[in-house]
């Protein structure tokens, strides 16, 4: 009889995890908060570390709508814009004296009528995903810019500040919550659904998954709005811990949220990829920003490091390959 076969099938299946990118990934992260524990005495005070959270929390939302996106083999560039132009229109309600309720509905709306215009043009017109939304990047934000030149909304009501700045119990604030809600969800849509195996299925060949049954079109036009949905979560969030809005809000961040979703793993080319490990990145991006700010890092020496993580994470599995054939 033998009697090593289940423990050699559990053994293997350790050993992957262990080798998985979501491991290494864990480990970086390990490394990393150390380090910011020995640069600054003041990283490991219980509010400085919530405070951390800030950096990456809303960036993190539209990252796993941008994940799925990615692994269908669709990109999305005008995120940051309509997040702008999400606040812009929430901006100009509160002038009209809307309150919390409608302004939380008005971000929402926007985010997923900019969603669906991308979707359509995408979808509809077969247009290439990555052009159309290069366009509509500077569309959006240009429409904020017409409406508001150098001008800011403010006066926005004391209710809508607890979406940005309100905390649910002692140092967890209500950003954190709403961010590992939102992961858990967009985990189960993409690991434990059909519409989730359907997302793979057209980012390793849309051909394949399209004669096999799968509406490609529909599964795409559906990630758009929720890349949409969740721009104007991030809006509303951001809008409410600033308590301002200004044309130039959010300005970079499509660069950050395309770095976190393939640091986390996800095949820029589609087909591959996972929550959990985008939820790791958007820790790692996190302590690394916010460690070099307590150092007092300029920003643009900020910028440069997550350039440098895009280049590099896009260029590891082609180093390795030619590494392994030598």
């Amino acid at each position: 009889m033998n009697t090593r076969s289940i423990p050699d099938r559990l053994q293997s299946s350790l050993e992957r995890r262990l080798k998985s990118w979501e491991s290494l990934l864990l480990l970086v992260t390990i490394g990393i908060f150390v380090a910011n524990s020995f640069a600054s005495p003041y990283f490991l005070n219980a509010w400085n570390l919530s405070d951390a959270t800030f950096n990456f929390t809303e960036k993190a939302m539209i990252a796993f709508a941008m994940a799925l996106l990615i692994i269908s083999g669709e990109i999305d560039l005008s995120v940051a814009s309509i997040i702008a132009l999400a606040s812009t229109a929430m901006g100009a309600a509160v002038q009209m004296g809307v309150g919390t309720e409608g302004l939380v509905l008005i971000g929402l709306a926007t985010g997923l009528v900019c969603g669906a215009f991308n979707g359509i043009l995408v979808t509809g017109l077969g247009l290439p995903s990555i052009v159309v939304t290069i366009g509509t990047m500077s569309l959006f934000r240009g429409i904020s810019f017409i409406i508001l030149g150098d001008q800011a909304y403010r006066g926005y009501p004391p209710e809508f500040a607890f979406f940005g700045q309100g905390y649910v119990w002692w140092v967890i604030s209500f950003e954190f919550v709403l961010f590992a809600i939102i992961a858990v969800i967009y985990g189960v849509i993409l690991h434990m659904t059909n519409f989730g195996r359907a997302v793979y299925a057209i980012g390793n060949n849309p051909t394949g998954a399209l004669f096999s049954g799968i509406r490609v079109g529909r599964v795409k036009f559906i990630l758009f709005l929720f890349t949409g949905l969740m721009s104007g979560v991030a809006a509303i969030c951001l809008t409410s811990r600033l308590g301002s809005t200004r044309p130039s809000i959010a300005t970079g961040w499509e660069l950050e949220i395309v770095t976190m979703v393939v640091l986390g793993g996800v095949n820029i080319l589609g087909g591959s990829g996972s929550i959990p490990g985008v939820v790791i990145a958007a820790f790692v991006m996190g302590l690394v920003t916010f460690g070099l700010g307590l150092l007092n890092v300029p920003g643009i020496v900020m910028s440069i490091v997550i350039g440098a993580l895009l280049i590099g994470v896009i260029a590891l599995p082609r180093l390795l390959s030619m590494w392994r054939v030598q």
